[in-house]
This record gives C-alpha cells, sequence and structure tokens, in this order.
C-alpha cells in the first residue's frame, strides 16, 4: 500500500492571492501542488488575450508564480499540476521550459494536455470540452514534474495525480469518485478552509478567518480522503466548511463527470481532529457518454449608471430621472432599472439617507450605450432631482460577454497528453459509459414534533453556500445538526424557497436532498441570464443568494433557537 497523497491547492482562480503558491511549498510535506485558474469570465478573459497575441490565451500569473516556483516544488519533489494553460496549454508549456533554463532548472520536465479546444460556432470566441484527468495521469506516469492543461474540470486536477499515485484504472469508480470529492473540495481553494463561510462569525479562538490558508487533501489507496491545511496557517477547516463546499455549483445526487459520476448522496463527512474532515463511503458510477462543453462570445455592449437620490421623496426623485432618461435610451434593445432603498429615515449621515438608482444599458451597437447614454446622465446634473450627482462619472461603455453550455460527443474530442520528451499519446475514452438520470427522492425525515415557533431568520439554523453554472443559480442549504435537517426538510420546500427569495418565482427551481449532508441543493434556472459575463444582475455570479436566504424570516421551533 503506498502511502496518502498529499496534495494541495494554491488557486481557485485567476486572481487568487499570488504568494500561496510559496505558502503552500513552504508550510508544510507535499507531495502534489495543483492551482485552478479557469472559469467562465476566465476563458473570455483569454480568448480576448488571443486576438490581440496569439502565442498568449494562457493565465501569465502562474507564470510568474513560477518564477519562484518551479525551484521550491523542485527542492522539495512536489509535482505541479494546473490548468493555468486556458487556451494555449503548449505555449505555457514552452513558456516554462524557456523559464527553467533561464533559472538554471533545464531538468525539471515539463508536460501539458490538450484537445479540449473545439472549433467555436459562427459569431463565438471560444469553445472548449471539459476534460477529464486521464492526460494528467499519462503525463505524471511519464514523469513529469510540471503539467498545465487547458479546460479540464476542478476536481480533475486531483482526480489525475491521485490515478496516478495508486496506479488506479478507468474503472476503478468509487476510488475516482473519492478522488473527485476530494477535488471539488480543494478547487476553490480557501472557500474550504473558512473563506466565504456562512458561521464565520462562530470560527472562535485559534481560528483566524482575516488570512486563511489554502487546504491540502490526505488521499488514500481507496479513494477517501481528509480535508486539512498546513499547520498555523489561519483559516478553519470543520464539517461545515466542508459541507459547503461539497454543495457549491452541483446539483442533484449524481454529479457527472468525464472520467466518474459521483454519487453525492453517498459522501459522509466525519471530524478527524482539529482541521482535519475526513471524507468517507464515497460511491462512483460510469461517466455520462458525452462531454460538458463551454462557449464564450461577446455579447454585444453595455453601459452603466448609478444615481444617487439622497433624502425625501426617494420614488418621486427615481421617476423624474427616468422619464428624463428614457428619450436618450429608448433605442436601446434592453434597459434594466433597479432602485436599491439604502437610505434611512432620519439618518446620521448623508450615505445613510441615500438610495441608488442604477441604470443597465445593453445593446449590440456601441453607439445606444455610449455617449448617448453617458452624455445624457451628466446633462442632468443641473437639470434633475434635487441633489442630483452619481458614485462616479459614466463612461462611454464596454462589451459584455456571453457564457454557453452545451455538450459533445467523445468522439469529436481529441484529448491528447503530451509527455515531457514531446510524444504525443492520445488518452482513450472510459471503457463504460452510462446517463446520468435523476435517483429517487429520498425518504424525508421524521418531522419535529408540534411545539412553539418564533420569527427569525432561516441563517441563525442553517447554513447556505450559492453559485452560478452559466446562466443557472445553485443554493446549497444544510442544518448543523439531526434536529435542524428534521425541520429543514419539511420547512424549506420549493414553494417556501420562492416565497422568501421572489426572484426565483417565474423561473425553474428544482429541490434536490441530500440526507448524508443533512443538505437542501436548490437549482435556479435562468436566474443569471446569459451568465456571469453579460453582468444581467446585481449579483451575476448569485455568490450572494444563499446569504440572502439566510436572512429572510420565517418560523422556526423555538427548540431550535
Amino acid at each position: 500500500m503506498r502511502a496518502p497523497l498529499r496534495i494541495g491547492n494554491a488557486s481557485g482562480f485567476y486572481g487568487d492571492r499570488f504568494d500561496a503558491v510559496r505558502e503552500m511549498l513552504t508550510g508544510g510535506e507535499l507531495d502534489v501542488l495543483t492551482g485552478d485558474y479557469l472559469a467562465e469570465l476566465t476563458l473570455l478573459i483569454l480568448g480576448r488575450d488571443s486576438l490581440k497575441d496569439p502565442s498568449l490565451g494562457y493565465a501569465k500569473t502562474f507564470l510568474r508564480q513560477m518564477e519562484e516556483g518551479l525551484g521550491l516544488a523542485h527542492d522539495r519533489g512536489v509535482r505541479i499540476v494546473a490548468n493555468a494553460g486556458g487556451l494555449n496549454p503548449a505555449g505555457l508549456a514552452a513558456a516554462l521550459r524557456a523559464l527553467a533554463e533561464r533559472l538554471g532548472l533545464p531538468g525539471i520536465r515539463i508536460a501539458h494536455v490538450e484537445g479540449d479546444r473545439l472549433t467555436p460556432p459562427e459569431g463565438a470566441l471560444t469553445a472548449n470540452a471539459y476534460l477529464g484527468g486521464a492526460g494528467v495521469t499519462a503525463c505524471l506516469r511519464a514523469g513529469a514534474d510540471v503539467v498545465v492543461t487547458g479546460r479540464i474540470t476542478d476536481a480533475a486536477l486531483v482526480s489525475g495525480p491521485a490515478a496516478w499515485w495508486f496506479d488506479w484504472g478507468p474503472k476503478e469508480y468509487d476510488r475516482l469518485a473519492g478522488a473527485v470529492a476530494a477535488g471539488h473540495v480543494l478547487e476553490c481553494g480557501t472557500q474550504a478552509t473558512g473563506g466565504n463561510y456562512a458561521f464565520f462569525a462562530e470560527a472562535g479562538d485559534g481560528h483566524d478567518l482575516r488570512r486563511p490558508g489554502f487546504p491540502l487533501a490526505e488521499i488514500d489507496a481507496d479513494g477517501s480522503s481528509v480535508i486539512t491545511k498546513h499547520p498555523g496557517t489561519g483559516g478553519l477547516v470543520d464539517i461545515g466548511t466542508v459541507t459547503a463546499q461539497l454543495l457549491y455549483e452541483t446539483a442533484g445526487a449524481r454529479y457527472p463527470g468525464p472520467d466518474v459520476t459521483l454519487r453525492l448522496d453517498s459522501v459522509r463527512l466525519a471530524q478527524d481532529g482539529p482541521d482535519r474532515v475526513r471524507i468517507s463511503g464515497v460511491r462512483g458510477e460510469a461517466p455520462p457518454p458525452r462531454l460538458k462543453t463551454g462557449t464564450t462570445r461577446l455579447g454585444g455592449w453595455r453601459n452603466e449608471v448609478v444615481f444617487v437620490l439622497t433624502g425625501l421623496e426617494v420614488e418621486a426623485k427615481a421617476e423624474l430621472v427616468r422619464e428624463q432618461m428614457t428619450q436618450a435610451i429608448g433605442r436601446a434593445a434592453e434597459v434594466r432599472w433597479e432602485l436599491a432603498r439604502t437610505d434611512r429615515p432620519d439618518a446620521a449621515t448623508e450615505e445613510t439617507a441615500s438610495a441608488l438608482l442604477r441604470l443597465v444599458v445593453r445593446d449590440q451597437d456601441p453607439e445606444r450605450v455610449g455617449r448617448a447614454v453617458s452624455g445624457a446622465a451628466v446633462e442632468l446634473a443641473l437639470a434633475s432631482y434635487p441633489g442630483f450627482h452619481l458614485t462616479a462619472p459614466p463612461g462611454k461603455g464596454a462589451p459584455y460577454g456571453v457564457f454557453e453550455a452545451g455538450y459533445a460527443d467523445r468522439g469529436a474530442v481529441a484529448h491528447t497528453a503530451v509527455l515531457p520528451d514531446g510524444e504525443r499519446v492520445i488518452v482513450p475514452d472510459p471503457p463504460d459509459v452510462r446517463e446520468p438520470e435523476p435517483v429517487p427522492v429520498p425518504e424525508l425525515p421524521p418531522p419535529l414534533p408540534p411545539g412553539p415557533v418564533r420569527r427569525a431568520p432561516l441563517g441563525v439554523v442553517a447554513g447556505a453556500r450559492s453559485g452560478d453554472k452559466g446562466g443557472d443559480a445553485n443554493v446549497g442549504v444544510w442544518a448543523r445538526d439531526e434536529e435542524g435537517w428534521r425541520w429543514l426538510a419539511h420547512a424549506l420546500t420549493v414553494d417556501r424557497f420562492r416565497e422568501l427569495l421572489p426572484e426565483t418565482a417565474d423561473v425553474p427551481v428544482r429541490r434536490h436532498l441530500l440526507p448524508n449532508l443533512r443538505a437542501l441543493n436548490f437549482t435556479v434556472a435562468g436566474l443569471l441570464g446569459e451568465g456571469v459575463a453579460a453582468q444581467a444582475r446585481f449579483d451575476p455570479q448569485a455568490k450572494a443568494l444563499g446569504e440572502w436566504l439566510r436572512a429572510r424570516h420565517l418560523d422556526i421551533p423555538e427548540a431550535l433557537l
């Protein structure tokens, strides 16, 4: 039996903490260090980079991090795996080889994985398939010290190295699914160690959340794992932080991936000591026959103006400026007004006496959202409501993007591992596939006995984490104990969810039960329009949707309060 794989993460997104690579390489023992740099919005950014310079298209931050990280990893025998290759993993691999030569490290073996790029449909900027971890496994088996990839799934950054470390075969679904579960927890960095955590205020002594350490997993040969962090680093790892991340950007009991379908309803968590949570019992199934794809395109042009309305008659002031701006923006394809009543009566400061009126204009024609909008807003400076001013001078407008999810046949994708010696190896498709179907609805726990209730925020007794997948949002909600779960499973129905979050009233909402996690996962289809890059909503990635839900009041049994 080989020793457990100690695998850490030093990046949850393009722009994450720059010195995390050094922190992870010097803070404790590791076998592999990963970095997740890609998101739906990132591929659009990299696509625009490629238009300016075809030699780019990768995460330039990673290359700068490797100026120190390559030597540190080499000295400590740590392999590095990152999806920072983006749209050009071959270009990043070449740049890393040049960097290694310059640093006096010519012996470092660098490989890359490609084949995810698809031919973009007409009008699109990028198109990629989500590959699995088998290409990473092949590169590591060939002796690579560094593997950079394009669009592989975030969790594959962990499952690929785990399959190499333990020499798993492609049909060892339970083991692979266990590694995917660990990878899903690690992929967003400090979200697993107390970042963005619903119960951050209760962390207590010894858990400094001002600078959470990045997470690592100790993966065993059977696919089970312990989530933890380096000794002495900030943050917190407990059942709540791991539950929150397992629910993040997932949906039902089956979580399909290119190599394996993870059964989220099989996952069991247990505290395994301070800042240690064990993940066990994970079951896996054959992966789906098709691969998920993502396409980005420039959707048009947008402009935004925020008017500040102070003091009395806020509604009347808002109506006046709407009417005054109507002529200037009348031809634009989409016009959105949102009045945020941040003002308070008899306020002690001018800021707390003010509301914000947000205007967003979108159109295919940049002229209709540019000077026509910003000029009209500026010209109202002396001719509109009393106290007229803006949060910032309006701009000339900017392009916005659109992300579209889809699927591709596996035969249309040439998943390729380019080994350190340059040999190109086609990664075979999984030996079996299975179309994922919804699982039967689990039996509800017995309800709590009747008793007195009190009006209180949901967040007093339940945690939540929310996120985005294209135009859809998900909200995972979990109870902290069995009594809370018995209440939550019966109380938070789809109808109650819509009632608490009125913005979801006119879009499809599905509820998924995950009893082992004492959790409900709600998927809200279409809430985010065309995705984060389109910025169609105040919170375009639904990051705070869960916190809004936790802030809503409902009748809660006093026994839980």
